[in-house]
């Protein structure tokens, strides 16, 4: 029986941490640069990319027999390790069902299927808990999802999906289902406006949320989240990442935040509870979204 490759290099922060959850570290000998969780993670392991960048001659000399990676956004780099012999596979998951594909995936490619389908039960365990939670509350809110403030780049997929199972309702569903960032940049900003959000959620890529940048745009002080100073924000590495912290950490963060709102808006009268979103470790700042 094959024990699937020995030697990964990892160009994507989610199949780092999925291969820890799974307890095959032991395989990956190279890491994005991106990686925070978990956090020994950059301890033990050699960083070898960016995300839209790569040692090429590092990873060649690391003599991987499986290279993984994330989206059109690395192709240049699997195009390059592929002229260099080495066999890579790009993962593609866009939406909450497709990360779990993922999972299962990556889990009998290294031979522990066993331990992905307990993944995958927890973790759809947690998102049938949070759909029963939604159905509680007094109302669904609007949601915002900002990506990436220059230009306004609205959620990906699986952010829109996970907003609906915490009980609100995604304001751009029609970008959210257009897999490229540059097909959900917001050309209007005024759009924001009349789509009238009760909350507004951001996670820049990184790049740590100004919330004083949010209250001078232009117009936005008639926007119910604005008004009411429902502003918040989620750590890209705990929900912009499509893998277990997305279906874990930022489906909790969001079903705290969208219910402390939605209690909020039924009773006006009522001074919102605190949000406290736990901070996981910060990751470096990159616009460069799949």
């Amino acid at each position: 029986m094959s024990l699937g490759p020995r030697r990964i290099v990892c160009l994507s922060a989610e199949t780092t941490e999925t291969l820890y959850l799974l307890g095959e570290e032991d395989r990956i000998v190279g890491i994005s640069g991106f990686t925070v969780r978990p956090p020994r993670a950059r301890r033990e392991k050699l960083k070898i990319s960016g995300f839209t960048s790569a040692k090429i001659e590092r990873i060649v000399a690391l003599e991987p027999d499986l290279v993984l990676g994330f989206s059109n956004l690395q192709a240049d780099i699997a195009a390059e390790l592929v002229r260099n012999g080495l066999e890579v596979h790009i993962f593609n998951q866009r939406s909450v069902e497709e990360i779990l594909d993922f999972i299962d995936m990556l889990g009998r490619m290294v031979a522990a299927p066993e331990r992905a389908q307990a993944l995958i039960e927890t973790l759809r365990d947690g998102l049938e808990a949070a759909r029963r939670a939604a159905l509680a509350l007094p109302c669904r809110p609007r949601v915002y999802f900002e990506e990436w403030n220059d230009p306004l780049i609205s959620g990906i997929r699986w952010t829109a999906e996970l907003i609906g199972i915490a009980g609100g309702v995604d304001c751009f569903p029609d970008l959210s289902a257009r897999p490229g960032a540059k097909e959900r940049v917001i050309a209007d900003p005024l759009e924001v406006v009349r789509r009238a959000p009760d909350v507004l959620i951001a996670s820049w890529c990184g790049k740590k949320f100004n919330r004083r940048q949010v209250l001078e745009r232009a117009g936005w002080q008639d926007i119910a989240a604005v008004r009411h100073g429902r502003l918040f924000e989620i750590k890209s590495c705990d929900i912009l990442q499509p893998g277990p912290a997305a279906l874990s950490d930022g489906l909790r963060q969001l079903r705290e935040i969208i219910a402390r709102c939605a209690q909020a808006i039924a009773h006006p009268g009522a001074a919102m509870t605190e949000v406290n979103l736990a901070a996981s470790t910060d990751s470096p700042g990159r616009p460069d979204s799949p």
